[in-house]
């Protein structure tokens, strides 16, 4: 079978001898295993320090689109400059930016795992959910996450205020450990003095799983991050997509109102639909919703879903902490401990239950972690490249 990283479709891909990818000033960079990603092209590589100083080890490279404008460089360069401060156990460590042949790289801290869409889409062609437990268990430690960005702070203790803006199922890794780390900082919005602000018809938001007040274009604080959160929670626990139930009433996607939204403003990433027709999805949302679609869900969960998903930042939990508090105070009222040993051991049950290739066609397949019988060749002579001096 072909080597995914040699095709073209895949823009990561070794161009030198041993599966090197490229050289930057401290170190080498050899290719390991393409990793799918919703948005940027991600590999995992195998980093050495040209000096010998360090132990060799593997990191993600994203490939990022750095936009020519001077200012608009100028914001991706601090984006990744703040994600650098973030360090937390929670947060995938952004090591800094690596350029090759004028085509940037963030370089990211890589664990052995997957992300949590793939773990939900296996879910689903199992024809179940993620145990209630599990979910709970990785919405506590995301908001746990989230409640370290907001409060953390910069040099001379003045606070980020960090807004992350892309909580979605593509930003969250869960490792095989039973970690859970959140990633993809690159749409996060800070308060710190001197960052350049977002133009105001940019949507800077993964829209699917965005707050009301972000489509309202007014300016988030943490508290949009915990709708994102409970939507993604209702979707772990329900297994569907909550703003695409079969009843759902929403505008048609050529109403003056979807049309007046997709002219004022522009989404940054590319969404499955405009934001016009998203915002009303959203902004149409309520308790019913939530009521329908976790209808086969505890009812003491329900109403944690139900606070964090109020249409105003006021109603919901007020702090990252307050959400985590809650739901970890959920999981200790179950009577059993759920914990890194158990969340490790659902992932590795989900997965070795994972149906072939041959008995479905829509697998989701994560290059680089999910092989099929197929890759395994694959895998062969990437491990090779990796292993070499």
């Amino acid at each position: 079978m072909k080597d995914p990283s040699s095709s073209d479709s895949f823009p990561i891909r070794p161009s030198g001898p041993d599966g090197l990818l490229f050289k930057g000033p401290e170190y080498r960079y050899t290719f390991v295993a393409p990793l799918a990603d919703a948005h940027d092209p991600m590999a995992i590589a195998r980093r050495t320090s040209l000096h010998g100083e360090s132990v060799p080890c593997l990191v993600i490279l994203k490939r990022v689109q750095m936009p020519p404008e001077d200012e608009r460089r100028q914001r991706a360069v601090e984006e990744v400059q703040l994600a650098t401060r973030l360090q937390h156990p929670g947060i995938v460590q952004v090591y800094g930016l690596e350029e090759h042949e004028g085509v940037p790289f963030v370089v990211l801290e890589h664990g052995p795992g997957l992300f949590l869409s793939t773990a939900m889409e296996t879910a689903l062609l199992l024809g179940k959910t993620l145990a209630p437990a599990h979910a709970v268990y990785i919405a506590a430690e995301v908001a746990e996450a989230l409640h370290y960005a907001w409060n953390s702070q910069d040099e001379e203790g003045r606070p980020l205020h960090v807004v992350h803006r892309a909580v979605s199922p593509t930003s969250i890794r869960l490792e095989s450990s039973g970690r859970v780390k959140l990633i993809d900082f690159g749409l996060a919005y800070s308060r710190i003095a001197g960052r350049l602000d977002t133009p105001p018809e940019v949507l800077r938001a993964e829209l699917a799983y965005a707050a009301p007040e972000v489509m309202r274009r007014q300016r988030p604080d943490g508290r949009a991050d915990l709708y994102s959160l409970g939507m993604l929670l209702l979707e772990m626990l329900s297994g569907q997509y909550p703003l695409d139930p079969p009843d759902v009433n929403v505008p048609f996607s050529g109403s003056s109102e979807v049309s007046r939204t997709n002219a004022r403003v522009r989404p940054e990433r590319p969404s499955w639909t405009s934001p016009g027709e998203l915002a009303n999805r959203i902004l149409s949302f309520g308790p019913d919703d939530v009521e329908r679609v976790a209808c086969k869900v505890p009812e003491s969960l329900r109403l944690i879903l139900h606070k964090a998903l109020h249409a105003h930042p006021d109603d919901r939990f007020q702090t990252a902490g307050e959400m985590r508090d809650e739901l970890r105070a959920w999981l200790n009222g179950q009577g059993k401990p759920f914990g890194l040993s158990e969340a490790a051991a659902e992932l590795g049950s989900l997965l070795s239950e994972k149906p072939t290739p041959q008995e479905t066609r829509a697998f989701p397949i994560e290059q680089g972690v999910l092989l099929t019988p197929e890759e395994e060749v694959t895998e062969e002579e990437t491990m090779d490249w990796s292993e070499r001096p």
